[in-house]
């Protein structure tokens, strides 16, 4: 099974209340009080990123066969894994239980990384090595899973672990369950804090025919659709790339703006967050 027999409380808690996270995100656009508490309690110094696939990136080349100097995005996953003291699976996904999933494997949670991820519950995740850690990471990579990476103060709140500053997830989200669906509807001072990859770029080009695919579930943030027989992507995209990924036309192309992408982004999150 994927969650222990006895769930804890506020993995039950979570589950029951899923789906009323829009309610709340639009609540924060809203109320300019409600926004601030809520920033406070759950976003407050939080700094996450979004990782296109690997496969997408502009590389003329298979990825399995780059070289080490070659930006790929889930090296930096890598190296977060190689830097942490702790490394915890969570038994499960808790947005795709809490959604029961039909299409991702529920059972391939986040990884916690660092000092504060020790303080996790057994009932929740499992101690595991680097390797261990990185194995599951390519196993979610394989299963169409796309990384969220950074400090997130919402997860050192539900899992009732300190400091926040010592704590990295790595989320593994798919398209039709993920938490951050809400985004859209969030206070845009808030959705700001999780974010694409610095360095990196969505493009629509001339090949694009209005087909309406990337339409279709594709956009976990809903940040493309067609308009004038002609896909656009707005501010919400995340960077992610899956429309790339199922554009049946290649017509949307990742662009590396800064071959720093990675590096840049790393040393982001490393001001956010100490994992060692």
């Amino acid at each position: 099974m994927y969650l222990m027999a006895r769930q804890p409380f506020v993995v039950r808690f979570i589950k029951r209340t899923f789906k009323s996270r829009f309610s709340l995100a639009r609540a924060t656009a809203k109320h300019r009080l409600l926004k601030r508490l809520i920033d406070r309690l759950l976003f407050k110094d939080d700094e996450v990123y979004y990782l296109p696939k690997d496969t997408i990136i502009p590389i003329e080349q298979d990825v399995g066969s780059l070289p080490e100097s070659m930006p790929v995005p889930s090296r930096l996953v890598d190296y977060f894994i190689d830097q942490a003291s702790v490394h915890v699976i969570m038994h499960a996904c808790i947005c795709r239980d809490a959604t029961h999933c039909k299409d991702y494997p529920i059972d391939l949670g986040c990884l916690f990384l660092g000092e504060a991820a020790a303080r996790i519950s057994p009932k929740l995740g499992r101690r595991v090595s680097k390797e261990e850690a990185k194995e599951h990471e390519r196993k979610c990579r394989d299963a169409g899973l796309v990384h969220m990476v950074g400090r997130n103060k919402l997860d050192a709140v539900w899992l009732n672990v300190k400091p926040g500053e010592r704590l990295l997830s790595i989320c593994n989200c798919c398209p039709c369950c993920c938490l951050w669906k809400m985004l859209p509807d969030l206070a845009p001072d808030i959705a700001s804090k999780v974010t694409k990859m610095p360095g990196i770029s969505i493009h629509v080009t001339d090949k694009c025919r209005g087909c309406g695919t990337c339409e279709d579930g594709i956009c976990f943030v809903h940040a493309i659709h067609v308009d004038g027989g002609k896909a656009v992507i707005s501010d919400d995209c995340r960077g992610c790339g899956r429309c790339a990924e199922n554009c049946p036309n290649n017509a949307i192309e990742v662009r590396i703006e800064n071959n720093m992408f990675i590096e840049n982004t790393i040393a982001a999150i490393d001001q956010a967050v100490d994992v060692k």
